[in-house]
């Protein structure tokens, strides 16, 4: 296995640490906006499943910057799949390339009704923007060459070693310390939590198992408003630190809403259900109670992080 990734803010070689001194793993620093960088590793690996994960994903910096989404998730899925086409040259047999997108890409949900796989394109933001335009490129690639890919939409991940600015882990740094926790607008926004040991699964069988051509969406069934995900989570830190119940909600403040801001996104999952055997492993409340334990048990990394960041 070869990973390739350039270590940009949220890129950590420590989260890699268990895996390095494995002896079919190896790491390569590489910047998929390189396209002589990307060719030439994806030539000399003769890699027969690509799994392309690499994004820019935070919808907030994609406002203030949105140039470096287009670069690093357009241009950067282009040189990848060009790499990968010229090194395979149309030879697609036991070759698989599985492209990791969003549910952002059908835009806002009302309150009721779900994402599938046939759901129109309405991004909203200039992230989930960028994620159709890779997503577009990756299906011309199957439907103009042949290329042997695979689309897969999530829902909103979270879990251990995800970057401190996401509302989970952010809002569990922030209840320890009791520090403001923002929440934008009246906090009714609705998403779909996806526990990332569940994700990872769904993509190794999209990987092994998944039809050339088609999408799968990946949804952990778990919706909630974002008002009630800090509320438990400020519970569940107040439980673990043996504090008097309500101290961290009390440092909950709303603010301004996001530009753009989605109100809802859920996932139908009923297809990669049904056709590859997947499903979520445990209840949302006990991968969110797991999450809130492994930060709070990992303040030296999240404190790394964090000074890493300033």
């Amino acid at each position: 296995m070869v990973v390739l990734d350039c270590f940009t803010y949220a890129g950590h070689r420590k989260n890699l640490e268990p895996v390095l001194t494995a002896t079919n793993f190896s790491l390569e620093s590489v910047d998929l906006r390189d396209a002589e960088a990307v060719i030439r590793t994806v030539s000399e690996g003769d890699f027969d499943g690509v799994l392309h994960l690499a994004a820019e994903s935070h919808v907030d910096r994609s406002i203030s910057n949105p140039a470096a989404f287009v670069e690093t998730n357009v241009l950067g899925t282009f040189n990848l799949l060009e790499a990968c086409r010229q090194a395979w040259a149309g030879d697609w047999s036991n070759k698989r390339f599985v492209h990791v997108s969003t549910d952002e890409v059908f835009g806002s949900l009302g309150p009721t009704g779900f994402f599938t796989e046939d759901s129109n394109y309405a991004p909203n933001s200039p992230y989930s923007a960028s994620k159709a335009g890779a997503d577009h490129l990756v299906r011309a690639y199957h439907r103009t060459y042949g290329f042997p890919a695979i689309i897969t939409n999530c829902s909103n991940n979270f879990g251990p070693y995800q970057h401190p600015e996401k509302l989970i882990p952010l809002t569990i740094q922030r209840a320890a310390n009791l520090e403001q926790i923002p929440v934008y607008g009246d906090g009714k926004n609705v998403r779909d939590w996806l526990y990332v040991k569940d994700h990872v699964r769904a993509l190794w069988l999209a990987l092994k198992k998944g039809k050339v051509g088609d999408s799968y969406n990946i949804g952990g069934g778990s919706e909630c408003p974002n008002i009630k995900i800090v509320e438990a989570i400020c519970d569940l830190v107040d439980e673990r630190l043996g504090r008097a119940k309500g101290a961290a909600r009390g440092v909950i403040e709303f603010v301004k809403d996001r530009a753009g801001h989605d109100f809802r996104y859920a996932i139908d999952s009923k297809k990669i259900q049904e056709e590859l055997n997947w499903k979520v492993s445990n209840t949302f409340e006990t991968d969110l109670k797991q999450t809130v334990d492994w930060y709070l048990d990992s303040q030296s990394w999240v404190n790394s992080i964090l000074e890493e960041n300033e």
